[in-house]
This record gives structure tokens, sequence and C-alpha cells, in this order.
């Protein structure tokens, strides 16, 4: 597939440090999901792709027919498109053989899951926050090294706990080490989430 030319800020950081791919959420931007990966681990060389998809305006990452019912196959055409951006950022900033890890929000988390169930081999560490599952059934690929971090309000209207919970068991039942964190709240990133999160990446 040929790279999309996805808008996009990057940010140079240091080479020990992880790399971050930051997937924001509906209607937000690459400068919104930036001040997330400064929390994250404020050294590490950054990349923040713009969401493809217009929603009355609102800028996502796959198209959906209702609240919480997302279009599959654009799903999956997005996270092909996806994989194919970050392999092509890994040779235009000289990032082959570092650690790349994606960190989402909402429907930037749901499009990392994705990539992560449909291309293992792009991204093989996510950590994501108020996710739901985006694919009713996902392939049953190999994510056997792969690691996940999930972070998830138990009352969340837009990522219901079922669906959530559903990834999960997704992720465990192909291999994937997944750990997780809920809170008690709803569509949110809370502060004990996040420094669970920054040990996770630290791990």
């Amino acid at each position: 597939m040929t790279a999309p030319e996805l808008d996009h800020r990057y940010v140079e950081g240091a080479q020990a440090e992880p790399v971050l791919l930051l997937l924001h959420g509906t209607g937000g931007t690459p400068d919104d999901i930036l001040a997330l990966g400064k929390e994250l681990s404020p050294s590490s060389t950054m990349i923040a792709p713009a969401g493809p998809v217009s929603e009355n305006g609102a800028a996502r990452w796959f198209r959906r027919l209702a609240e919480g019912v997302f279009d599959v196959e654009d799903v999956v055409a997005r996270a092909g498109e996806l994989a194919a951006f970050v392999e092509a950022a890994r040779d235009r900033y000289g990032l082959a053989g570092r650690r790349l890890v994606a960190a989402g929000f909402s429907n930037g988390a749901n499009i990392a899951a994705a990539v992560t169930l449909l291309r293992p081999d792009v991204l093989g560490e996510v950590v994501l926050f108020s996710s739901m599952s985006p694919l009713p059934e996902p392939p049953e690929t190999d994510l056997h090294g792969r690691r996940v971090f999930l972070a998830n309000g138990r009352h969340d209207p837009m990522a219901p706990l079922d669906s959530s919970e559903r990834l999960v068991r997704t992720f465990r039942e192909r291999g994937a080490e997944v750990t997780e964190y809920w809170h008690p709240g709803g569509h949110q990133i809370t502060a004990d989430g996040l420094e669970s999160a920054r040990q996770w990446l630290s791990a």
C-alpha cells in the first residue's frame, strides 16, 4: 500500500527513549495529543498524525455509522493506511530498529487497537485510553510478544464496559501481554491511569 500523506507533527527526542506514535480522539488534533505524549514520556521522539476522516468537521480515524457503531470496512482500510504511514515515517525519520509505542485516546486508541490486531508487524506495543473493540470479528493473529496497556472507566458511556472487556479478551486469547487499569469514572484519562501507563512504558 502506498503510504498516505497524513498531516502530522514530528518532535525529535532522546535516542534512549521509546518513539511515541500519538493518536488523538474524535475532534482532537496532533497538538492536543502531543500534550499527552509529554505526560507519558517527555524526552521521547513523537509522531502525531491527524485523523484523515471528517465527521461534521471533527477529525477521526475511521467512519462510524452511529455512536459506537463502526464502519468495519473503513476500520480495516484506515488501519492499513496508518500502518503504511508508520512504515514510511520509520524510513523518513531514521527510526528503524527503535522501540515504537502507539498511545491513543478514544477513537485514536481504537485505531491503535485495530492496527495491532491487523498489522502486529507494525505496532507491537500500545497504550489505549478509553478504548473499545474496533472489530466485531478480529483475525486470529498471533500476538505473542506484543504488549498492551489499557486504561478505561467502568462507567464510560462512549466505550461500554462489555466492549472494552471483549477487547482485552481478544488480545489475551491471541497471546498478547495485557495490563489493565480500570477507574470508576467515564470517558477520561485520570492522573492514576497516566501514572500506571508511565510505569508500564518504563518496564
